[in-house]
């Protein structure tokens, strides 16, 4: 089992989650986050004073799968993602060592 924790601009969140319907991912968590990378923040322009942003808003997606859907999982997300300019964000696939469903008690793959 894998962990795919997706990175993404705000605004590609429906692309994204919608792709990954297509596709058969069943459940996702969504957080807002805040952060920077190579872009380092960028200038606003507010009631006419310039500022630095230096945490730039972002949504972390965090989609739990099976080994074998990992990579198609992957590519759909960074195909529905994709703007071609700075800050588009990252994918991060990291392995699950177990899973519980706390309603039933199933573990692992019956978990998922």
């Amino acid at each position: 089992m894998k962990l795919i924790t997706a990175i993404i601009k705000p605004y590609k969140l429906e692309d994204v989650r919608d792709a990954l319907s297509s596709v058969g991912v069943l459940g996702l968590t969504v957080t807002q986050v805040k952060g920077f990378g190579r872009q380092k923040g960028h200038n606003e322009l507010y009631r006419g004073a310039e500022y630095q942003v230096d945490f730039v808003p972002k949504i972390k997606l965090e989609i739990a799968v099976n080994t074998d859907r990992a990579e198609h999982v992957v590519e759909t997300i960074v195909e529905a993602a994709k703007t071609n300019s700075i800050g588009d964000g990252k994918v991060f696939v990291t392995p699950i060592e177990q899973v519980v469903r706390i309603r039933t008690g199933e573990t692992d793959h019956d978990a998922l």
